[in-house]
Order: structure tokens, then sequence, then C-alpha cells
């Protein structure tokens, strides 16, 4: 186990990802080295996740885990980025070399960031990943810059399994790239790439869409909406009258992971405090609300890593009698539940907790899909 406890640590960490950081570079650089411009509508570009297209030249990324797939010729690539608040970070990966992201930090307003520069010259893939979630503002993705000369060839095929996560900060990734003894609000640290989400689809050959938002809830949340008001958006930037087009993409496989604020906050925001019965009906009314719109998907109602899920706690609990419940009075038997055990770690999950939740939820979704 990794622990990265001493100051003398921490720096060399802290150079490592300043070494893997790919900054805007002036317009000068830019001229001289990228000089053939691909718009954003370019129709060999592979988009993934909730975007919003309303304007097919700048579309709106905010969801974590939305991304953007090209296969480019030449030695270099850029992104043309516009960030709302300059609080993103994305993954740049080359080649799908998962191992070894050039982190973009963007800067507030349109940026170019060189991502790569000394390529060997031929055909190459790109994929930029969205790190960061809704509550950093939005990304209007403007395109990519190449050398002269160079062009895009039809991206990869799309893989045929699809699963949807919805969930809060846990599934986010919030501080899973921390210290182990260190704070979970460095918003570098914060990488959905590394979350058990994302493991598990790439795991499983697997499309995946998150949506999910720091401290939400299904009956409560730190803010002034909860989950059942929120998955419906197409634009995760708060809470707004944006509309996802559920009939665009439908999964094969749903996976919730919600409750774990409303564990913490249930006693302390709700007057008067919800009873059992009414924890439990806030759950069944919250899958059937996502079985409407996925009649014959899969559902996996989870909890945990955090401490929802340590001993004596009621809420997997609640699950397991809301999914007992669809069972008998619904006749819904594409369901079941799959709890990730507390680590006795009184933070958000790390990379190797998210680690060691993907293996247990890849091995559950391969033997009841059949993968």
């Amino acid at each position: 186990m990794l622990h990265y406890g001493s100051d003398m640590v921490r720096a060399w960490r802290a150079l490592l990802l300043l070494a893997c950081m790919s900054f805007p570079v002036c317009a000068e650089q830019v001229a001289s080295t990228f000089q053939a411009a691909i718009e954003a509508d370019h129709p060999h570009l592979q988009y993934t996740g909730r975007i919003d297209f309303a304007d097919p030249k700048a579309p709106m990324l905010t969801w974590p885990g939305t991304s953007v797939t090209a296969v480019f010729t030449g030695t270099a690539v850029a992104a043309k980025l516009d960030d709302q608040d300059g609080k993103n970070y994305y993954s740049a990966f080359i080649d799908e070399a998962w191992d070894e992201p050039i982190v973009l930090s963007l800067k507030a307003g349109e940026h170019v960031y060189p991502i790569a520069s000394d390529l060997a010259d031929g055909e190459h893939r790109l994929t930029l990943f969205k790190r960061t979630e809704g509550g950093e503002g939005a990304t209007y993705f403007k395109g990519l810059l190449l050398e002269r000369g160079k062009q895009l060839a039809p991206p990869p095929a799309r893989p045929t399994r699809r699963i949807a996560f919805f969930g809060d900060s846990i599934t986010s990734g919030m501080g899973n790239e921390a210290p182990h003894d260190g704070d979970d609000d460095d918003l570098a640290d914060k990488n959905h790439f590394l979350s058990y989400a994302a493991i598990t689809a790439r795991a499983l050959n697997a499309e995946h869409h998150t949506v999910s938002q720091s401290g939400i809830g299904i009956m409560v949340s730190w803010f002034d909406f909860t989950m059942p008001q929120f998955y419906t958006q197409v634009n995760a930037v708060g809470n707004n009258n944006s509309q996802w087009d559920f009939s665009q993409w439908t999964p094969d496989v749903v996976v919730i992971n919600l409750f774990q604020n409303d564990s913490w906050l249930v006693e302390k925001r709700l007057t008067p405090v919800p009873t059992e019965t009414q924890r439990i009906q806030a759950y069944v009314d919250f899958v059937t609300s996502i079985r409407r719109h996925y009649p014959n998907t899969f559902i996996v109602c989870t909890l945990g890593s955090m401490d929802a899920t340590k001993a004596g706690s009621p809420w997997p609990g609640y699950i397991s009698a809301a999914v007992e419940r669809l069972r008998t009075e619904q006749k819904d038997q594409r369901i079941d539940t799959l709890f990730f055990p507390f680590k006795d770690f009184y933070k958000h999950p790390r990379v190797q907790h998210h680690q060691e939740n993907a293996l247990l939820l890849t091995q559950f979704i391969r033997t009841k899909m059949g993968w």
C-alpha cells in the first residue's frame, strides 16, 4: 500500500504532476507548430458521454468522463478549449497509453493546449477525458490543431457494451489521487478516469456514461437539489432546465451508488426526519424513475465504500428492502444489490480503494450479464 506521508514524497509527487501537465501556449507558438485546424463538428471526431451539442462548433462538456476521441496523422496535436471557470482538469492520452496521461489544467476562457509535439510521424489516437465534474463548470470544445497537411482518420469502432453510472462524489472520483493522509478537496486530485466506474467500464470493454455530482443524495444533498431532480439534465452545471434525450443512448447495465450523503444529512437537514419506510420509498421511487427510461436494462444498486456501509449501518438494508419491494411489487427481476465494504478509511476512497471496488463490480457484472 502506497502512502504519501512525508513532505519530501509530496514534493516529488507535485513535481511529477507538473511535468505531466500541459499549459496553454501563446499565438506565436501555435502558428509555428499547428497550422491545420480541425473544427469541433468534424465527422471523424468521436464524442462519448452526455454532451450538449446546442452549438456544434463548441459542444459543451460538463459530466465527469465525457470524452473526445480522434485518430490523427503527424507528430503533434493540440486542443482548443474554452473553460467557464478555469477549474477543470482533463487527461489526454496518446495511443491508449492509459498509464501515461498528459494532464491539462484549464484556465478560464479560450486557450490552445499542446498535447504532443514529438511523436513518430504517422497515425495516432488521442483521447481527451474530463477528470472533473459539473461543479467545476463547463468546457466548450473548440476543436483540434494539427501540423500543416495533416488530418483526421475515421475513429475506432465504439464498444458494443454500455454502462451508465449514477452517483455522488465517490463515483466522480473526488480526492482519489490525494495522499492517504491528505485533504480531499484539491481539484487536481479528482480523477474520474481512476474511479471505480471508469475502471470497471474499461475492464468490461464497455462505453460508459457517468451522471454524478459530489454532495448529492436521493432525499437530501449538501445543496438545494437532489439526484431525482438532477439526473435528467444534459448539462451538469448546477440545477438547470436542460434535458437529456434518453433515447440517444441505452445502457445494458445501470449502476446506482447513492445514499452516502443521505446517511450524513437526513437527520441534520430534513424536518421531520424521514422514517425508515420513507427512506426505502424514496429509493424505490428513484429506481422506478430510472426503470421508466430503461425498461430492459439490468440495474445494480450499490453503496460504498465510505462509512454508509460500515458495520451496523442501516443504509445497505434500506437499499436491500427497496430492491426486494421492486422485485415483488413491480415484478422487476433485472435488478440486484452489491455493496462495497467499508475500508475503515474515513475520507473519500483513494485509487487503491476504487481498484478494489472495480474488481468486485466487474466480476459481479460479468456473472450477471454473461460478459
